[in-house]
């Protein structure tokens, strides 16, 4: 176990939460694995990095998984990898697997909370450069936390990075990619069809430069099997693989570019509903996770809106700018679609779409490559 620089904070119900923390573990053993991933989940006391030797001990992959801890499908996968592995077949290069929000994932009922009450979300810390002085003063046990595990990353100078996440609610599964390269693509290929190029800047761990290849996975929605089963099937597929640098591309990839995040403003209030019931604010659709799988049409009414109009949302583009009415429109009190849209993580879940957004949205123009 390595212990770095003390940093003990008290967060939500007095909790105490050591963020300096990490434990290392080396070809964990049966005992250390547990009967299950719930078992192995709550024998963690923090973020945990597991290291696996491989045929070639100078290149080294990491899969990071659990950033926030109700994003389950990593861990699932991780636990089933570790458990049913053959041992005397080594994967072809070393693998790092680093288990982030454990504290957050720990909390009953397990893999519910995204994390914990009165710190912030971790994948919100990293590149802290334009964070302001209070919040940084505020949540610095989060941002040391955000350093260690980026520290992890580097100190193996990894030749790619996966990092393994859920949607909250039902959706195909994607990937997110802040550059568009061979590499990319084809790592991208070993999940899903779908790869999107982001230019935000929210503080996530994928924005940060590894000088490596680096996707994001979001395996499909939290509870969905089929999104472990996407995990799993992904690292076998690291494991396995001979050179990142000459992948045959598994199949061909739709790249959407640059989408923004439709957001709630602050003090506004969030609703579902089947049908207008007169809320005040903004009322999403019942049925809104839906549309993750086949976008909005042109015209197509997703929601309902109070007088204040489009005014109770923003859309920010890359300069800062709101540019809602650019892609919604009001008719009468009904929010609607003013294009053809693709819509990625849109939920049902209140407090995740308040505290993160109601779903990321592009206009729909897709490339195959």
């Amino acid at each position: 176990m390595l212990m770095l620089t003390l940093l003990s904070t008290r967060v939500g119900n007095n909790m105490e939460i050591d963020f300096s923390e990490i434990t290392y573990l080396q070809d964990p053993n049966w005992q250390d694995l547990h009967a299950d991933y719930e078992q192995f989940l709550l024998s963690m006391i923090g973020p945990t990095v597991i290291d696996i030797n491989g045929l070639n001990s100078k290149k080294c992959r990491v899969i990071t998984t659990l950033l926030q801890g109700n994003e389950p499908s990593g861990l699932i996968a991780l636990h089933r990898w570790l458990t049913t592995r053959d041992q005397k077949k080594l994967p072809k290069t070393n693998l790092r697997f680093i288990i982030c929000s454990v504290e957050a994932a720990c909390v009953k009922p397990l893999l519910s909370k995204r994390f914990i009450d009165g710190s912030k979300d971790i994948n919100r810390c990293f590149g802290n450069a334009r964070v302001n002085k209070d919040q940084m003063e505020k949540y610095q046990g989060c941002y040391q936390r955000a350093q260690s595990i980026e520290q992890a990353i580097r100190e193996v100078n990894s030749e790619m990075v996966i990092d393994l996440h859920n949607a909250p609610s039902s959706s195909p599964t994607f990937a997110i990619s802040s550059i568009i390269t061979t590499e990319i693509l084809s790592l991208a290929s070993f999940f899903c069809q779908t790869l999107i190029l982001s230019d935000l800047q929210l503080g996530s761990l994928m924005e940060q430069n590894f000088a490596c290849p680096f996707i994001t996975i979001e395996c499909g929605g939290c509870f969905d099997e089929q999104a472990h089963e996407v995990a799993y099937a992904g690292i076998c597929h690291i494991a396995n693989c001979e050179n990142i640098g000459y992948i045959q591309q598994e199949k061909n990839v739709d790249v959407i570019y640059r989408p923004l995040r439709l957001r709630v403003r602050k003090g506004v209030n969030l609703s579902y509903a089947e049908h207008d019931e007169g809320y005040r604010g903004i009322t999403l659709k019942q049925n809104i996770d839906c549309f993750n799988f086949g976008g909005a049409n042109q015209d197509e009414m997703i929601g309902w809106i109070d007088g204040n109009g489009l005014e109770n949302l923003h859309l920010l583009d890359k300069q800062g700018c709101n540019v809602i009415d650019e892609y919604f429109y009001l008719r009468e009190n009904q929010l609607v679609c003013k294009h053809n849209l693709r819509l990625f993580k849109a939920t049902v879940h209140k407090q995740t779409a308040l505290n993160d957004c109601l779903f990321y949205v592009v206009k729909q123009i897709n490339n195959k490559i």
